[in-house]
């Protein structure tokens, strides 16, 4: 691929937390890739509105509002390199329809992911929150708790962050099935890797699921009443995806009427979750506040993809991580599994 790019003066907009060793290693990727004069800024959250629209090249998550119509209209971006794997921050209908390039960070914290995957799971199962809520009155009391052995565990998306958790889970004598959009090079982990549209099937052979699929106009509001209905009964859920992905009211329903025994939260439908939602006081809930791909690598690892991207970018190749800004994305083809430049 080419890129209408001079690379004699470039501008380089970072917005995430970097620290100066953070710039210096971009700027060194940059003069490695032939930029003659590369201008390194970092805008963080307060300037990144106000910088955006001067950027040749956009690295970072912005978690403020931006005016892409001023960013568009500017004309000067050619490439987001977006710090997570979400991207509703930066794929707006705009950025969808023009010539930018985008690249996500897909399953760059896939260890991170599974292992919160893991820490919401075996609480629900282990009736953490019961036994922590004892243990602040000093109750010292046998309750019943429940097997990961045996069970059967449905991941929904089989992205970056899917096969870590089935990696993971696989020596736990537990059946695993998946869905996913590209059902292709099923792991080894996987016992079955089926079409997005087998979801239903998965539903109702699953004894806890697990959602790592991506956001997009498809996903939203997924898990609805409908959805929760076809789970088999007595299920767990676990959502380390996005929490647009289930409807708050339906899986508050699910919950009350039995239909699920637990649920794992790490993101939910609005954020922060509001003081008044039911989900707080209920002993089947674990809710953690959108940690999942929290590592203390992850400036440092986010800056050396963002590296290896500058080279390929320059170099005129496809990032890794490039976004089918249709779907919202990327193809498994394209996925970044700790390739070198």
């Amino acid at each position: 691929m080419t890129h209408k790019l001079d690379s004699n003066q470039v501008r380089i907009v970072l917005c995430y937390p970097v620290l100066p060793h953070h710039t210096e290693q971009i700027q060194a990727a940059a003069s490695d890739a032939g930029v003659v004069d590369a201008e390194i800024i970092d805008a963080g959250q307060e300037r990144i509105d106000e910088l955006l629209p001067s950027a040749d090249v956009f690295i970072g998550h912005a978690k403020v509002p931006v005016d892409w119509d001023r960013v568009l209209a500017a004309g000067k971006l050619k490439w987001i390199q977006s710090s997570a794997a979400g991207l509703d921050h930066c794929l707006v209908p705009g950025v969808i329809d023009s010539d930018i390039i985008v690249s996500s960070a897909s399953g760059l914290f896939a260890p991170q992911v599974a292992e919160q995957t893991f820490a919401l799971l075996f609480g629900l199962l282990r009736r953490l929150p019961l036994f922590f809520r004892a243990e602040a009155k000093r109750e010292f009391i046998r309750l019943p708790t429940d097997d990961l052995r045996g069970k059967t565990v449905g991941i929904v998306g089989m992205g970056g962050n899917g096969r870590a958790i089935a990696d993971m889970l696989s020596p736990w004598d537990v059946r695993i099935i998946a869905t996913d959009y590209f059902p292709v090079e099923k792991p080894d982990s996987v016992d079955e890797l089926w079409p997005a549209d087998r979801l239903q099937r998965l539903l109702a052979d699953s004894d806890i699921v697990i959602l790592t699929l991506p956001l997009n106009s498809q996903t939203l509001g997924l898990f609805d009443d409908e959805v929760f209905r076809q789970m088999k009964c007595g299920s767990y859920l676990v959502n380390v995806a996005r929490g647009s992905v289930v409807v708050e009211s339906a899986l508050v329903e699910a919950l009350d009427a039995g239909q699920i025994a637990g649920c794992g939260l790490d993101v939910t439908e609005v954020e922060p979750l509001s003081e008044s939602s039911k989900l707080w006081d209920d002993d089947r809930v674990i809710i953690t506040p959108h940690v999942g791909a929290q590592s203390y690598r992850r400036v440092d690892d986010s800056t050396d993809l963002a590296c290896i991207n500058l080279k390929r970018f320059f170099a005129g190749k496809s990032p890794y991580n490039l976004v089918d800004k249709q779907l919202g994305f990327p193809h498994p083809s394209k996925a970044y599994r700790g390739q070198s430049e």
